[in-house]
């Protein structure tokens, strides 16, 4: 399978099933090796070692608004989300930020715009670290010319 079609079809464009001919055994076996993916493969969440220190971010990709659920049970379980709502319809990705937002209220957590229509949503004992401009130290770093 060449670079270009695997791509599309790790991508979902495409099915990769459509020509056996030039399928990649190896590319097969590192597939179902990765275990960090949960049932949805629009969800991904780190593996058991990284829970177990408390260190996941879950980052979903809502088709529509019945994908609301998966943020919800992520969020639910304290673990910070990620919404990428690029690929959803305005109106459907309204009610996702509507219901998100009510889901980090009901939970004491904050919600945090990354880019255009992606967001962060961060349980209560989450601390949101910024690298805005103007909090620069005295001591740190500066341009002298």
């Amino acid at each position: 399978m060449g670079s270009v079609r695997k791509a599309s079809a790790w991508l979902g464009l495409v099915d990769d099933n459509e020509d056996e001919r030039y399928y990649d055994d190896d590319y097969a076996e590192e597939a179902e090796s990765a275990d960090a993916w949960v049932t949805d493969p629009r969800v991904k969440v780190a593996s058991d070692t990284a829970e177990d220190k408390g260190r996941r971010i879950g980052t979903v990709t809502p088709d529509s608004f019945r994908d609301a659920r998966v943020i919800g049970e992520l969020f639910r379980d304290g673990v910070p989300v990620i919404m990428n709502l690029t690929a959803m319809e305005p109106a459907d990705a309204k009610r996702v930020v509507d219901f998100a937002a009510g889901l980090v209220f009901g939970l004491r957590g904050s919600i945090d715009r990354v880019s255009t229509r992606v967001f962060l949503l961060s349980p209560a004992d989450t601390e949101i670290v910024t690298g805005d401009p103007g909090a620069h130290r005295s001591d740190g770093f500066f341009n002298q010319s």
